[in-house]
């Protein structure tokens, strides 16, 4: 290797590794890590089958994960945790208990969060990813 492609790798490398940190740094919020351990220290939230959790805290906002929105219905979810419920209606006295379920549970993960003192509010976001670990095509569930 000639002194100038080693000198351009090792500035290259450089750059990248510059640029890496940079993210990695921007990124880093230890305040996540705190309010997942509240959540995690809830006996009855680690009894549901969905990890609900902090994704994000910015400037008094924790928003946190959640297996349903406004594109992708409660049905969808309830349908994958409880697979005896995939082909019910919506007013089926089932899925109308595991409704209700889910909702309890995201109210406590949010009275959780909203708890603490530096939390102003909080926001949900789809947890496309636990979809994804489960195999399915989230695309061609979001209406």
């Amino acid at each position: 290797m000639d002194r100038f492609t080693r000198n351009y790798t090792i500035a290259l490398g450089a750059i990248v590794v510059g640029l890496l940190l940079f993210w990695l740094l921007s990124s880093w919020n230890p305040r996540v890590g705190e309010l997942n351990k509240v959540l995690a220290a809830d006996a009855e939230l680690a009894t549901y089958p969905y990890p609900f959790r902090v994704v994000d805290f910015d400037d008094g906002v924790a928003t946190l994960s959640s297996p349903r929105s406004f594109d992708l219905p409660a049905i969808t979810f309830l349908g994958v945790i409880e697979p005896s419920l995939a082909n019910k209606a919506q007013d089926d006295p089932a899925m109308i208990a595991a409704q209700n379920r889910l909702i309890h549970h995201q109210k406590r993960a949010q009275a959780l969060v909203e708890g603490q003192p530096d939390v102003a509010s909080v926001r949900w976001e789809l947890d496309r990813n636990w979809y994804v670990q489960r195999g399915i095509d989230i695309a061609s569930l979001l209406r």
